[in-house]
C-alpha cells in the first residue's frame, strides 16, 4: 500500500502528530511525502519516507503523476481551509486525480482517521486488486 503525505504550513505538526499516532499502521505500507512534510515525519516517527519536492515546488505534481499512473494507494492531504496557497491550481489537479483515479483521499484529521482505521482492517484491500 502506497501512502501519500501531504500537509500545508500550518497542518504538518497535526500531521506529524498523526503519524505518530498512526506509526503502527504506516509502517505497514509505503511513504510518499511532499518536502517539508516528509523530513518532519520521518524525524519524528523513524519511518523511511520518499521524499518529493515541496508542495509549490512541483511535489503536488509529482505525487499526481503516481497517482495518474495508479501507483498511489491512499492520499493524506492536510489542507489549511483558511489560507489561500499560490499553487491552488496544483491543488486542486491533485485532487481531481484523486477523484479520476478513484483514490481515497482524505484532507483532515477526522476523515484520515477513517481512512487509516479501514486501512488496518483491510477495507482498502480492494487497492491491490484494482493495481493487479
Amino acid at each position: 500500500m502506497n501512502i501519500a503525505l501531504i500537509a500545508h504550513d500550518r497542518k504538518k505538526d497535526e500531521l506529524v502528530n498523526f503519524a505518530l499516532a498512526y506509526k503502527h499502521i504506516f509502517a505497514k505500507a509505503r511513504l510518499f511525502a511532499t518536502g517539508t512534510t516528509g523530513t518532519r515525519v520521518r524525524e519524528a516517527t523513524g519511518l523511511p519516507v520518499h521524499r518529493f519536492l515541496s508542495g509549490p515546488l512541483g511535489g503536488d505534481q509529482q505525487i499526481g503523476a503516481m497517482i495518474a499512473q495508479n501507483e498511489m494507494d491512499l492520499v493524506l492531504f492536510f489542507r489549511d481551509p483558511l489560507m489561500a496557497q499560490p499553487h491552488e491550481p496544483d491543488i486542486i489537479a491533485l485532487l481531481r486525480l484523486c477523484d479520476v483515479h478513484n483514490i481515497p483521499v482524505a484532507t483532515n484529521i477526522a476523515t484520515a482517521e477513517l481512512l487509516m482505521k479501514g486501512f488496518e482492517r483491510g477495507d482498502l484491500a480492494w487497492r491491490e486488486t484494482v493495481k493487479g
